[in-house]
């Protein structure tokens, strides 16, 4: 991110200070709003929610699991041996690390939702990628930005905006040009959580991993 946000520095004092540069032709794309108009943009988005909410099921029946176990252990407490008790709450610690591990397994860095949105958009952002880079040489375009991403802009003259050109090259120019398509939202979990008054020597509960709600960027 670092080396990216440095080259368009970079790029953009070169713009500024070259003389040969400012006679360049350049304009911006939203990739996100084309994506947005794909039929198989919004298809994978629905499939990814889906695949979300199955493993949401499954982390929130682990949960139930662990609650059933705690509760169990605190009404035979009283009866247990030291031991016993030992064993009961080293069974509790072990469930909860499980939860946890299956967590981050599925919702983690590069998780297997990560990987699955790469899997399933990366074939339509490659189909983007393409129409912009076919629009650049139709239109004599030296460099392209991504409206939609890290680069910030603060003000864009509509008379460099290519994206109605790429939703042509792509056949889904319409009526409604550049109206902000609503992107597709995966939805998260909530971590599981130690059940009020667990003993001390059980770990506290698991943080919530960073999943990613955007598509990655260009491979």
């Amino acid at each position: 991110m670092k080396a990216l946000r440095y080259s368009l520095l970079v790029l953009t004092l070169v713009l500024l200070l070259a003389p040969a540069a400012l006679a360049q032709k350049f304009g911006y794309v939203d990739s996100e709003f084309v994506m947005g108009k794909m039929p198989a943009y919004a298809q994978a988005q629905q499939e990814l929610n889906t695949l979300s909410q199955n493993w949401q099921k499954d982390i929130e029946a682990q949960k139930q699991d662990l609650d059933k176990m705690y509760r169990t252990y605190r009404a035979e407490e009283v009866l247990l041996t030291e031991a016993q008790k030992k064993k009961r709450q080293d069974e509790i610690t072990k469930k909860e690390q499980d939860v946890r591990a299956y967590q981050n397994k599925i919702f983690g860095y590069e998780g297997q939702l990560f990987k699955k949105r790469q899997e399933l958009t990366r074939p339509v952002q490659d189909q983007v990628f393409e129409a912009i880079e076919k629009v650049a040489k139709k239109k004599q375009l030296a460099i392209v930005f991504d409206k939609s991403g890290d680069l910030t802009m603060l003000y864009t003259n509509p008379v460099h905006d290519y994206t109605e050109f790429v939703l042509e090259e792509l056949g889904l120019a319409s009526s409604d040009r550049n109206q902000p398509a609503q992107p597709g939202a995966t939805r998260t979990v909530t971590p599981p959580q130690t059940p009020a008054g667990s003993p001390d020597t059980e770990p506290s509960a698991p943080q919530a991993a960073p999943t990613r709600t955007r598509p990655s960027g260009r491979p």
